[in-house]
């Protein structure tokens, strides 16, 4: 089957399950006593899931991911993870965000795609975070991002409309800064504050364009995905976006908690790529969801415990939908130290999107060659 026609320019869209999304409760073996034998506190009941064949299923609350897998738009990719697992949060997101299990970097992987997109850095909009802070991974030197807590009323100073009282504020504010190297952080904050202005009011044109007959769940995760939905329609240039989702760090309560939060994310998803088809926007968009690392294999009496080997989605009209990579097996005997071995390096699927969906340059961004996944059509 053939890639959609658009001549849309092509975007992703990541969300981030902050945490340590489990594995093993999202994607089901439903078929494999291991599972259950391992799991006798968080189990999933075989009756309920959503079989994807005779041996996997998801969670009974990702409806709506299911019904996108039924049309074909759903690759799973099973088993990823990176070599050496760690099981802390912060080392292990910090190597999804930089592309680097090795070594500490101070650039994020897709700041760096960002700014192979964008190199003079004209457009302030190229990524867009929706929600609190700034990821990682959208950090890098020089390059401009918005971070877009709510749509509806953001702006930079919101309050002042005069671009020379706004100016006279934003210097103000740059005069803070003292001490060794001053003249340059002032000038840093003054040229990123202007940046910042220019896309605030940009930023706020997008809602009153939009228009929609796709009712959104009420969540955080559906309303940054609408945020995401609104900007992207406005063809304002964007071609990163981005947010996250936690927390999935389940170590207690896991059934009511990781359910409640996955259905969450499931239903945002469809209603999100529902409203892409609307517009016409559903084949020139991939949305990705990822996790830090999976979880124990063992449950802990009432949840679970980091681990390694998780699973990842990419969502979209231009998938290829399916099963990647092989489901690690839960036999004792092929266990690493209690945690499901992961069976291809997240820096193949990051590889696949850079070249074949953004046409950029893989190694230089992921520093290396890795083999390419073939979850895109032709």
């Amino acid at each position: 089957m053939s890639v959609p026609e658009t001549n849309k320019a092509k975007s992703v869209v990541f969300i981030q399950l902050t945490g340590g999304n489990d594995a093993l409760n999202t994607v089901i073996p439903y078929t494999d006593q291991n599972y259950f034998d391992h799991r006798p506190s968080v189990a999933m009941d075989p009756d309920k899931v959503l079989k994807l064949d005779q041996n996997l299923a998801l969670n009974p609350n990702m409806v709506g991911i299911k019904s996108l897998w039924d049309q074909g738009k759903v690759a799973i990719i099973n088993g990823i993870g990176y070599p050496n697992p760690i099981r802390s949060h912060f080392r292990s997101m910090d190597i999804w965000h930089t592309a680097e299990p090795e070594k500490v970097l101070n650039e994020g992987w897709l700041g760096k795609a960002s700014r192979a997109i964008d190199p003079k850095g004209e457009n302030a909009l190229t990524s867009i975070n929706f929600g609190r802070g700034l990821p990682r991974a959208l950090s890098a030197p020089g390059v401009p991002v918005a971070s877009v807590g709510d749509l509806s009323t953001y702006g930079l100073f919101p309050n002042i409309n005069d671009e020379h009282d706004r100016a006279s504020a934003l210097n103000l504010f740059s005069q803070m800064y003292g001490g060794s190297g001053a003249d340059m952080v002032r000038e840093f904050i003054r040229q990123t504050g202007v940046g910042a202005y220019q896309g605030a009011d940009i930023l706020k044109t997008a809602p009153e364009n939009y228009q929609s007959n796709i009712e959104y769940a009420d969540s955080p995760m559906a309303n940054n995905l609408k945020d995401a939905a609104q900007v992207m329609f406005s063809d304002f240039g964007t071609r990163i976006f981005y947010t996250q989702r936690g927390s999935f760090d389940t170590h207690s309560g896991e059934v009511t908690t990781h359910s409640k939060l996955i259905r969450e994310v499931s239903d945002a998803v469809y209603d999100f790529q529902s409203d892409l088809d609307e517009h016409e926007y559903g084949g020139s968009n991939l949305t990705v969801i990822f996790t830090e690392f999976g979880r124990r294999i063992k449950d802990n009496g009432s949840g679970t415990d980091h681990g390694s080997g998780g699973v990842a989605f990419v969502i979209g009209d231009s998938v290829n939908g399916g099963l990647y990579g092989e489901f690690p097996s839960l036999a004792p005997k092929d266990q690493v130290e209690g945690d499901m071995k992961f069976n291809n390096d997240f820096r193949s699927t990051y590889s696949t999107i850079l070249d074949d969906w953004l046409d950029l340059d893989a190694p230089e961004i992921v520093n290396g060659n890795f083999e390419k996944m073939d979850f895109l059509r032709s």
